[in-house]
Formats: structure tokens, sequence, C-alpha cells
């Protein structure tokens, strides 16, 4: 069985996983044109409307960051994902503009 996931973490946990090579599954549930301005690399661009009909293709073996621009959208989604079995689901608080401020500094901002 599975350690417990967070409900959420920051960006300064996610970047240690990575680093760490725990290599968490990456879910970006914001617009397409959103982000063609800025992606943290190996993310799965889902848009949350989307996101119920493409369930099979995210990872429950493995922990799953949902992240959207400041950390409102993916709260919701990842709330729905663990209502709907995936108990894998975290939050990236922040979202997309705390990683680009805090840990990619050269990455877009919008």
């Amino acid at each position: 069985m599975a350690a417990e996931q967070p409900f959420d973490i920051d960006v300064v946990e996610l970047e240690r996983r990575r680093n760490a090579g725990e290599a968490p599954a990456l879910l970006d549930v914001r617009e397409s044109w959103e982000t063609d301005i800025c992606l943290i690399s190996g993310s799965m661009k889902i848009p949350m409307n989307e996101v119920p009909e493409r369930l099979e293709e995210l990872p429950r073996d493995r922990p799953l960051v949902v992240i959207c621009h400041h950390g409102v959208r993916s709260l919701h989604m990842t709330a729905w994902l663990r209502r709907n079995g995936f108990d894998n689901a975290i939050n990236l608080r922040g979202g997309i503009d705390a990683w680009a401020r805090e840990i990619d500094r050269g990455m877009s901002l919008y």
C-alpha cells in the first residue's frame, strides 16, 4: 500500500522531490493558451474541463501533482480527483506562478 499523500505541497517541496528522483507525475490543468506561455517540463497538459473524460491517462501508481496558474483551479481539481479515487492527487500551492517566481526565475510570467 502506498504512503498517504499530503493534500498539497509547495514549489520548494516539488523541486526537492524532482531532484531526489522521486518523479511525481505532473498534471497541468490550465488552458492551452496558458501552457503555451510556460510549462514545467514533463507535465501532462489536460485542461480542467477535460479531466473527467481523460481519467485513464492519469497515473495511480505515484504522486500526481496538479498544477494551475495560482493554485485555485488545481485545488478544486485535486479535491475532485480525490473524491473520484485518486488518493495520489496533490495540489501545487501557488501554482506555476510560484514555480516561476521561486524555482525557475527564467520562466515567463502572466
